[in-house]
């Protein structure tokens, strides 16, 4: 086998491609990230990386609130125009047809079309570099009731969640496994 050597940089993919709401209580904002993930189970715990430069930075690093929304296969033109727009001076709740929803926590809008919606209360920033990172606890998960069959149990499957792979959007697959599925006794 042979391989190249490159220069470092960021090939961990995919990832989630989410939409992050906050607010000011001024301006409601949505804007696209790919860099987020679970970092504690106990307490619930997550983060995202976010620029300096970006319009929500500010709001985010100000309010100590954000909502993760889970992006989906119908939500993947609005995923990717929150990405490319800044909110400065564009409502892009009303250009992508967005409907804010109340959270049950925090005063930041979440957005209707999510299946899951995870409200975030910041506990650290971390300043790393390009990207500066909010850790934060999350404090509710807001699920659509349509996705919850009649025993109670979330169908993750049939939500069409959507990742991000260097530069593209992916709809996720079908199962191929479920954990612990490799040592399960037969």
């Amino acid at each position: 086998m042979s391989r190249q050597i490159w220069k470092p940089g960021t090939l961990v993919y995919p990832v989630p491609a989410v939409l992050i709401t906050c607010s000011d209580g001024k301006k409601d904002n949505v804007f696209t990230v790919a860099w987020t993930g679970t970092i504690c189970s106990d307490p619930a715990m997550t983060y995202i990386s976010v620029r300096k430069e970006r319009f929500s930075y500010d709001i985010i690093k100000n309010t100590g609130e954000f909502c993760i929304n889970l992006t989906t296969k119908e939500l993947a033109f609005a995923t990717d125009y929150c990405g490319v727009r800044s909110g400065k001076n564009l409502d892009k709740f009303k250009e992508m047809k967005l409907t804010k929803e109340k959270c049950s926590v925090i005063n930041v809008p979440m957005i209707k079309e999510s299946p899951i919606t995870i409200e975030c209360k910041v506990q650290d920033i971390k300043e790393l570099g390009s990207h500066d990172m909010f850790i934060a606890q999350i404090v509710a998960i807001n699920v659509d009731d349509k996705y919850i069959d009649d025993t109670g149990r979330f169908d993750m499957q049939k939500c069409n969640l959507i990742a991000y792979s260097h530069g593209e959007y992916y709809e996720l697959g079908e199962k191929i496994g479920k954990f612990g599925y490799s040592v399960k006794k037969k």
